[in-house]
């Protein structure tokens, strides 16, 4: 007969699923059935590198009460902060609620502090999701809250100079081009410029080189999580950018360390669809940090 003690320690066993699109990894965590009463301190404890299941944050779904969504995400990353939109982590929730049969659609909605996304689910050959495409919505291309350029140019003399274009896609993102990605001190520029006071709620930061096959190198420093191996929204962010810089016409592969996205800025309506994979690493079980 188990006491006390055990079934305390059974109560506290969250079932989680590790997940990622393109590199960009996510722990990822069915709340109906997995209360999580500190998703900020959750995810601070066990995004860590090596000692616990490591990731760049974790990534809550939920039944949505809206109409015109079936799911909620929230996402929080690796600092504790909480994000309004991952489209790497988006499409991942794709696959969660259509892998785990919570939806039999192949289309499905996700409600997320930046609105309503629409997925379409692509299927692989065992029957299950091996990559979406999502509508990411306009690009907002000016935003006093978040940035305080009116056109986007960026000026920061600590770490050089460099101009940047603003593209928000839910969350706020400076893209900056550059003849040489892979030559950039990501881990110095990056956190100078995303806590740079244009920036009043900080910003993420995309560094973009054009390659000789038409496709663009991206790196990332991502607000809250540092660098990563790929950034959904900023790979959108990056796209946009081209076009308005007259670098590429409206779409884009966008090459991250962690895979390709492939980004349509469509003419006909104005939206951002981002295309790429989304992947399952494993699946177990966590007890829930100490308040």
């Amino acid at each position: 007969m188990k006491d006390e003690n055990d079934s305390e320690s059974a109560r506290r066993l969250i079932h989680f699923t590790k997940m990622h699109g393109a590199g960009n990894d996510y722990i990822y965590v069915y709340t109906p059935e997995n209360e999580i009463p500190s998703p900020e301190l959750a995810s601070i404890e066990w995004s860590r590198q090596h000692f616990a299941i490591g990731a760049d944050g974790l990534i809550l779904i939920g039944k949505s009460q809206k109409v015109g969504a079936d799911f909620t995400m929230r996402i929080f990353n690796n600092d504790g902060s909480e994000a309004r939109m991952c489209g790497n982590g988006v499409r991942c929730v794709g696959k969660y609620v259509y892998d785990h049969h919570l939806t039999e659609k192949k289309r499905v909605a996700i409600d997320t502090l930046s609105g309503v996304k629409v997925i379409d689910l692509h299927l692989g050959q065992d029957g299950t999701v091996e990559s979406a495409t999502v509508n990411m919505g306009e690009p907002l291309l000016s935003n006093p809250d978040q940035c305080d350029t009116a056109d986007g140019s960026l000026l920061c003399k600590p770490v050089g100079d460099f101009k940047g274009t603003f593209v928000c896609m839910g969350n706020p993102h400076c893209v900056i081009f550059v003849d040489d990605v892979m030559k950039l001190p990501l881990e110095t520029v990056g956190p100078a410029l995303e806590h740079h006071p244009l920036f009043p709620e900080r910003c993420n930061i995309e560094f973009a080189t054009l390659l000789p096959d038409g496709s663009l190198r991206m790196r990332v420093w991502e607000r809250g999580s540092g660098v990563t191996l790929a950034c959904g929204t900023g790979a959108c962010a990056t796209a946009v950018a081209a076009c308005l810089n007259g670098i590429r016409k409206r779409e884009s592969d966008i090459v991250m360390a962690g895979g390709t996205l492939h980004i349509e800025w469509r003419e006909r309506d104005g939206k951002v669809y981002m295309t790429g994979p989304a992947a399952t690493a494993f699946e177990g079980t966590i007890e829930l940090p100490k308040q």
